[in-house]
């Protein structure tokens, strides 16, 4: 059966003879559309558009469909809309997307409470390292930094994304803990490589009155993962740079020293991102709330941020 997306996206590229501008008209991207309608072609078995550089024009399938189909896509909408929203428990699958460290660590242990009161709601999560297109790919929400607020997107945000530097207390033992972010430069580091730039990040730490100063680190250790980088300062090959959320269970057991504690990086803010549809499911708008309930409850905000010592 078509999802009413691929449809959404045939009839309106018919009208606009064009990707982009249908994108548009329904707040995706013209990738996304251009996906929506080749998966649409696949599964018909049938050639839709004639495709140029400048414009889209219907096959003589595409006509023929387009006027089957198009007087009855509203009560389609309509219906979807009006089920979705209508029911008297949430239901369905739930599409996230997350960060793994991340996810595993703070979003998956909320999932047996969720179901318990949410029994009807089907999760797929997908925990992954990337920038995903919420709307194209058919995500419910998406939990991270850094997504692209495009329109027909909202955020809500959980808590900051501060970045900051440890060390193991072995790795630490017999050596002078550093008082400025420049002093970290004579520790040995482990840095990470960028998959997207192939270039090695190097930050900047701030301290709460503002002040900033650079903080290089030695590159005796890289990686290309953030998960590799937190387990090789536990085993005390030297000072990483690792958002406070990923590391939170470790700082807090003692398995890994913050250095320089009163700087940090600040890359932002961590926030759950869906899309701003006038009716949003009741799926996903009880899985928002409950995700920041949570967040909330359990002072995550306070206990992520690098500002504080």
């Amino acid at each position: 059966m078509e999802t009413l997306a691929n449809l959404e996206s045939f009839i309106r590229s018919a009208e606009c003879n064009s990707f982009s501008e249908a994108g548009r008209r329904l707040l995706l991207t013209p990738a996304a559309v251009s996906r929506n309608v080749a998966m649409l072609e696949r599964n018909l078995g049938v050639r839709l558009f004639h495709r140029s550089t400048r414009r889209l024009t219907l096959t003589e399938a595409g006509e023929t469909f387009r006027t089957a189909i198009a007087d009855h896509l509203e009560g389609l909408q309509a219906a979807i809309a009006g089920a979705s929203t209508g029911r008297k428990e949430p239901a369905g699958v739930l599409k996230v997307s997350l960060p793994p460290t991340f996810g595993t660590a703070h979003i998956l242990p909320l999932l047996p409470g969720f179901l318990a009161r949410y029994p009807q709601v089907r999760p797929e999560w997908h925990f992954e390292n990337r920038q995903v297109d919420l709307v194209g790919e058919g995500y419910d929400a998406a939990i991270g930094g850094g997504l692209e607020l495009l329109p027909g997107l909202v955020s809500r945000t959980l808590a900051p994304a501060h970045i900051i530097a440890v060390a193991s207390p072995a790795y630490m033992s017999g050596r002078t803990s550093p008082t400025k972010p420049d002093e970290l430069v004579a520790l040995d580091g482990i840095v990470m490589r960028s998959l997207q730039t192939g270039r090695i990040r190097h930050r900047s730490m701030r301290d709460v009155s503002g002040r900033e100063v650079q903080a290089p680190l030695s590159e005796s250790f890289v990686v290309n993962d953030p998960a590799a980088m937190r387990e090789a300062a536990l085993l005390g090959l030297g000072v990483a740079m690792l958002a406070t959320a990923d590391i939170l269970p470790a700082l807090e057991n003692g398995s890994l020293l913050r250095l320089v504690p009163r700087w940090y990086c600040d890359a932002g803010a961590i926030s759950i991102y869906h899309a701003s549809r006038e009716l949003v499911p009741a799926k996903t708008r009880v899985f928002v709330d409950w995700v920041a309930d949570a967040f909330k409850k359990n002072r995550l905000a306070e206990r992520f941020a690098g500002s504080l010592s």
